[in-house]
């Protein structure tokens, strides 16, 4: 007797196990999965569920959203990560208002269009909020789909990738298209997960090629290492006063591109002459701090930290609005890069 297609196996397993409680699941709009569909990108469910929250609290559609200041959208990123996400947000709310009337495309190329919305992005927009037949292929669903059929190779390879998106074309029904959307998203996220999975109570574990070898483990293939560069910078932390340190806006693209930092320096030799080119004054003390690890996708940063307690507050107007006298007892909505938000926060275990 032949085992029930993939799709009616998965979709059994999810009307009993599947996770329905999650927030962005109540009052489905195109806005609140998009958003949510944004946010999970490289992220863990139990981390993004605060964020999304406090996100629709503050932009609850899409004209409330691309009528925010940038800052504010990435105050409420910081500490989520991978910052270009709530750029193209911001930059995507906009061109939805502007170019759509506030209404989401019902179209995959339309929505592919739009800033920081790829296929299976649009996918899951399509087939969860619009009720249409898409096909999706996020991280989780990556990983079941490798497993059950033995793709070989990284899934960031073209050739990998072309594959994965037939067998998930192949793979997902006309019909309860949203349903199984979240389902084979659940099934990645709980059962197959990286390490251990529990593959005896899967549901499509009786013909998944990976577990009938005992190979889980191989699949999807890691991506080749590489030997990961290390960077190393100082970061001028100047105090004026118990409160008050400085900080200015980084370009809006690159590294924190948006993001309010210190100042870089080469090394912390720099820091008094980099006080006396910004405010004319030179610290009464320059303390060098231990130096710490910050790990990007692709490179490792060595920051050490470097206060300088000015005599005074400066006086007079800013050379730019990118710059700012950041109040630690009274913080300004902006968003803050993770090492230096770190940072703020070690400076009250100064105080």
């Amino acid at each position: 007797m032949s085992l029930p297609d993939f799709a009616t196996r998965l979709l059994r397993w999810f009307d009993q196990h599947g996770r329905k409680d999650l927030p962005w699941q109540q009052d489905i709009q195109p806005y609140r999965v998009w958003v949510s569909e944004i946010m999970l990108q490289q992220t863990q469910v139990k981390t993004v569920i605060p964020y999304f929250e406090r996100f629709m609290s503050s932009f609850p559609d899409v004209q409330s959203l691309a009528a925010a200041p940038v800052d504010e959208v990435l105050h409420l990123w910081t500490g989520l990560g991978y910052y270009a996400r709530a750029r193209n947000l911001h930059r995507a709310a906009i061109a939805i208002c502007q170019q759509h009337h506030a209404e989401f495309p019902q179209d995959l190329e339309a929505l592919q269009n739009l800033p920081g919305i790829g296929r299976s992005t649009a996918g899951a927009i399509l087939s969860i909020a619009f009720q249409q037949r898409a096909v999706i292929l996020d991280g989780n669903v990556k990983r079941v789909l490798s497993r059950h059929r033995q793709i070989a190779g990284w899934p960031g390879l073209s050739a990998t990738q072309r594959e994965l998106w037939e067998l998930a074309d192949q793979y997902t029904p006309s019909v309860r298209n949203a349903d199984y959307s979240q389902a084979i998203m659940d099934l990645g996220a709980t059962l197959c997960s990286r390490s251990q999975p529990q593959c005896h109570v899967c549901p499509v574990s009786e013909d998944c090629l990976a577990r009938a070898e005992g190979r889980q483990a191989e699949f999807p293939a890691k991506k080749p290492r590489k030997t990961m560069p290390v960077r190393n910078t100082a970061m001028l932390i100047a105090i004026a006063s118990s409160a008050e340190v400085y900080l200015e806006q980084r370009p809006g693209t690159g590294i924190w591109g948006g993001l309010w930092c210190f100042p870089e320096l080469e090394s912390s030799e720099q820091a008094a002459q980099r006080c006396l080119e910004l405010w004319g004054l030179s610290p009464k003390l320059i303390e060098p701090q231990a130096s710490f690890r910050h790990t990007f996708s692709h490179f490792h940063l060595d920051i050490t930290p470097v206060l300088a307690y000015l005599p005074s507050t400066p006086q007079g107007v800013m050379a730019s609005d990118r710059q700012l006298w950041y109040n630690r007892l009274s913080p300004p909505r902006v968003g803050l890069a993770a090492p230096v938000a770190k940072l703020l926060r070690d400076l009250e275990d100064l105080n």
